[in-house]
């Protein structure tokens, strides 16, 4: 019985097996029938392009001068499908998981020399502080350049009213990829050290942005490459208009890549307006996941509730659902909470300031070579894009493995030596100020006076005086009131909310901080310090600052 059992199993298994395997070859058949429609298809559309190819060519006209694409989009569609083109390549990610890249961006980004972004880190001088924030700028790019095709694909897909081009959406994807490119070493510590070095640059990484972008299109012939995706010069303008600041020429627009009717795509990337832009979501992401920071603002819910809405005097602008302002002020104070958590850490701001000094006193003795062989003293690189293209974080190591003897590149190997060593400068205190008219100049000119002619302790040598800010984005006003909301009831009215109608509001949206370091680990120099500071702290009415108070201290 029990072998009559299993020989009936034995008949079913197998009847299920041989059913599989005819679902297994139906399905094959099914596909290779689709695969030959679609080659037959292909085929009578390059049949049909050849013969009015052939019928222009007659009349004397061309395909260049009419500008018409014979469905190239469904070509390269079925092109596709057949696996001789890659329109679109997946590839994981830390902060969205999964992403899409479009042909057009991929091309440019494989034939543009984007490795030295590779090597310069986000978040600069935090990496020595926090060990796991050490993604780089490449990486970012990347991220924006997603987040910036998610957001305009959502409002063309929403509003095909705005007449939202493929091409809109690829020039600023691009903006996306190439907004970053003129970061130099340690990110936005290169712009505190040129601005030191060379004060009357006014020099600033969007501008050599837009500089890099020039030279990469040069350098890798890529205005014909953008050429194929439609791309013509004032695409081109517009994508260096969203990089970089366009200075304001009293016009009424003053931008001349996109017209008036299409603002809000100069708010993806940068928004200048109300501080929501897609930079900011990639970099509050991605620096938060790798410094340990908790985020509770979701990106996604902005991109769905954005929706374009023409206001008076500032054309379409890019607005978001009133039930968000919540999520809004999340990610504002998400920002404030990365400021006082790793940018303007203590120790993050000591070792900043080391490296400072280490690269003015190395400025002159290590250079770069540029164009037609011309070398660059460090803060000069940033005037040539061939020598800047080899400056990432590298320098660090580059001077301490340099081979001079002067005096000064001697010094500048001792403080990164210290870096490395953890030797390093001493936080002599800090002070709020109780007059917003309080300026730095003020505190060392009280400092000036404390410190007695004889002292050993010299201000200018010794000591190092900072001034910052923790704020929401917008100084001392609240984010918030730069947005434009709507309403369900209302979703083509733009509405500002009041501030007596948001809950939870801090009373102040921005306090000024005073720092003092001391350069010298001289014990008794260091106890100075500390006394004069005290003492010009109550003769300008400041307030100590504890940056982090104990539980334990009684109030």
């Amino acid at each position: 019985m029990a072998r009559g059992r299993r020989s009936v199993w034995q008949q079913v298994t197998v009847v299920r097996v041989i059913q599989e395997l005819f679902r297994a070859l139906l399905e094959e058949v099914l596909d290779m029938r689709r695969v030959e429609a679609k080659t037959e298809e292909l085929q009578r559309c390059q049949e049909e392009k050849l013969a009015l190819k052939a019928q222009l060519d007659a009349l004397g006209l061309s395909l260049a001068k009419l500008d018409i694409a014979i469905k190239d989009t469904e070509l390269r569609t079925m092109e596709a499908a057949l696996g001789t083109v890659t329109v679109r390549r997946h590839f994981g990610d830390t902060v969205t998981v999964l992403r899409t890249r479009p042909v057009g961006v991929s091309a440019a980004r494989l034939r543009c020399n984007f490795s030295p972004y590779r090597f310069i880190k986000t978040v600069g001088s935090c990496y020595y502080v926090f060990p796991a924030a050490a993604h780089n700028r490449f990486e970012h790019s990347l991220g924006v350049c997603f987040l910036a095709g998610q957001l305009v694909h959502a409002l063309q897909s929403r509003q095909p009213e705005l007449d939202i081009s493929d091409k809109d959406i690829l020039c600023v994807q691009l903006a996306g990829l190439c907004h970053d490119i003129g970061h130099g070493p340690f990110s936005h510590l290169w712009e505190l050290f040129v601005k030191k070095a060379r004060p009357e640059k006014n020099w600033k990484h969007e501008d050599a942005s837009t500089k890099m972008f020039d030279h990469l299109l040069t350098t890798n012939n890529l205005t014909s490459e953008f050429e194929k995706y439609g791309l013509k010069e004032q695409d081109i303008t517009f994508i260096k208009e969203l990089i970089g600041d366009v200075a304001n020429n009293g016009s009424e627009w003053c931008y001349k890549g996109r017209p008036k009717e299409k603002a809000f795509l100069y708010q993806v990337v940068a928004n200048k307006q109300s501080g929501i832009d897609v930079d900011k979501w990639d970099y509050i992401l991605r620096d938060c996941l790798s410094l340990g920071i908790k985020v509770t603002f979701d990106y996604n819910r902005l991109i769905r509730f954005s929706r374009v809405i023409p206001v008076e005097n500032d054309g379409p602008q890019i607005c978001i659902r009133d039930k968000e302002c919540n999520n809004i002020y999340d990610m504002f104070h998400a920002r404030r909470v990365l400021h006082r958590t790793a940018y303007k850490h203590r120790v993050v701001q000591i070792i900043d300031h080391m490296l400072v000094d280490a690269f003015l006193s190395a400025d002159k003795h290590i250079r770069y070579t540029g164009a037609q062989g011309v070398k660059y003293a460090l803060a000069d690189v940033c005037d040539d894009m061939v020598a800047y293209t080899n400056l990432t974080d590298e320098v660090f190591h580059r001077i301490i493995l340099d081979e001079g003897n002067h005096p000064e590149v001697q010094y500048a190997k001792n403080i990164l030596s210290d870096i490395l060593r953890r030797q390093l400068y001493r936080c002599v205190g800090h002070a709020k100020p109780a007059d917003p008219n309080t300026t730095r100049k003020n505190l060392e000119e009280a400092l000036r006076k404390q410190i007695p002619s004889d002292s050993s302790l010299k201000l200018d040598q010794d000591l190092i005086i900072i001034e910052f800010e923790l704020d929401y984005g917008k100084k001392d006003q609240n984010p918030v009131d730069f947005v434009y909301f709507y309403g369900k009831s209302s979703p083509d009215k733009p509405t500002k909310i009041k501030r007596e109608e948001s809950l939870m509001l801090p009373k102040s949206f921005q306090e000024r901080i005073f720092r003092v370091l001391c350069r010298n680990s001289d014990e008794d120099k260091f106890k100075q310090a500390q006394e004069f500071l005290s003492a010009a702290i109550k003769e300008l009415d400041m307030k100590p600052y504890v940056e982090w108070p104990s539980l334990f201290t009684p109030s």
